[in-house]
Parts: C-alpha cells; structure tokens; sequence
C-alpha cells in the first residue's frame, strides 16, 4: 500500500472513530436523539433576545432538513461538518439558504436587510470598508452587497449570484465571517479526544 493511500485509510479511519466518539457525546447531551433549538443555541454560548439568537434560529432552520423542529444526529454532523471543516462555496451556499427566509430561491433588500442588521449587531457596527478605514452603515452594507453581488440588477440576488460575487470580493466574505462558535460542546469535545490520544501514545 502507498504512503498516499495509507494516510487516506488513517484519515477515514480516524473520521469514523471521531464521529463514533461525537455520537456518544451527543447521545448523552441529548439522549432523546434530538436537539432542539434552545440546546442548540446553548452549544454555541447563545443567550436568548441577542443579535446572535435571530441568527441561530435561521442556522438552525437551515440545517433542519426535514422541518421537524430538531436537529438529528445525521443533520448535526452535517453542521458541524460545514461550520468548522467546509469549503467556501458550500458555506456560502449554506448562508443563502439561512439568509433565504421565504425559501423562494431569492434574496430580496428585505430580506437581506434583515440578515445584515443581525451581522451588523453582531458585529457591534464596526463594519468597515475594505481598506479598514471608514465604518459602513447596516443600509450602506446591504446596498454595497447589492451593488457587487446583484450582476443583472433585478433587485433580487440568487444563489449562483450570491456565490460568485462573494467568491470575487474578500470584503463580503469578511463581512459574513462571524464568531459564533460552538464554544463549550465543540471544544469540550476537541479537548477530550487530545486527552484521549495523548493517554493513547
């Protein structure tokens, strides 16, 4: 076997012994096999009636595939797997869908207002432009993304819209950037596994 194809069967070796282990943890946070929003925002240090909850709950709508209300185990992974390890063009896939409230296939400045006032409040309304020096307005944001993401200026911003201009321009990929981590569970997790290996070597 090739160094190349060993280090390959090592990784999904090792993928498969850490979604075993997450699967563990997550049965026992929620052992109903479910978890709802008010424990998926705890995961993510998330206090109810801040910026950082509206948003949750359009994250967590958008990993809820099947409209249950909870997120199984399958759509967990799958979040977490985007957030921490995903690919730019499937996480800003993903954000159209979260800032897609009506699921129409479309942003329209309503919508996209209301996602850019929860990042603005997020972000504490230091937005600056792309040299760092002047500080934007949440109205200012969202006409600036309009302007450079909404190429055949419909007023409305689709998916491969939405892509390609944030794939051209690091301010916007900047500004969709945020800091909202899976702080206890996540790290919890990734620190027991460390403990776990070096115990191991």
């Amino acid at each position: 076997m090739g160094q190349n194809q060993q280090a390959q069967y090592q990784d999904v070796e090792l993928e498969l012994m850490s979604i075993q282990d997450l699967y563990k943890s997550f049965i026992k946070e929620c052992p109903s096999g479910s978890l709802y929003l008010h424990e998926f925002k705890k995961m993510f240090g998330v206090q109810t009636g801040t910026p950082e909850s509206d948003y949750m709950d359009n994250i967590f709508r958008a990993f809820d595939m099947n409209n249950d209300n909870t997120m199984d185990f399958i759509e967990y992974v799958a979040a977490l797997n985007l957030v921490l390890r995903g690919k730019l063009e499937d996480k800003l896939r993903w954000s159209f869908k979260v800032f897609d409230g009506d699921d129409n296939g479309h942003l329209d400045r309503s919508e996209l207002r209301k996602i850019v006032k929860i990042i603005y409040r997020i972000k504490r309304g230091s937005v600056l432009d792309e040299t760092g020096t002047v500080t934007l307005t949440s109205e200012q944001v969202c006409e600036r993304i309009f302007r450079e993401v909404d190429v055949n200026s419909d007023g409305e911003i689709t998916l491969e819209e939405f892509v390609e201009g944030a794939q051209r321009s690091p301010w916007l990929q900047s500004f969709l950037k945020l800091d909202v981590n899976p702080n206890g569970y996540v790290h919890k997790f990734m620190c027991d596994r460390k403990l776990t290996e070096n115990k191991d070597s």
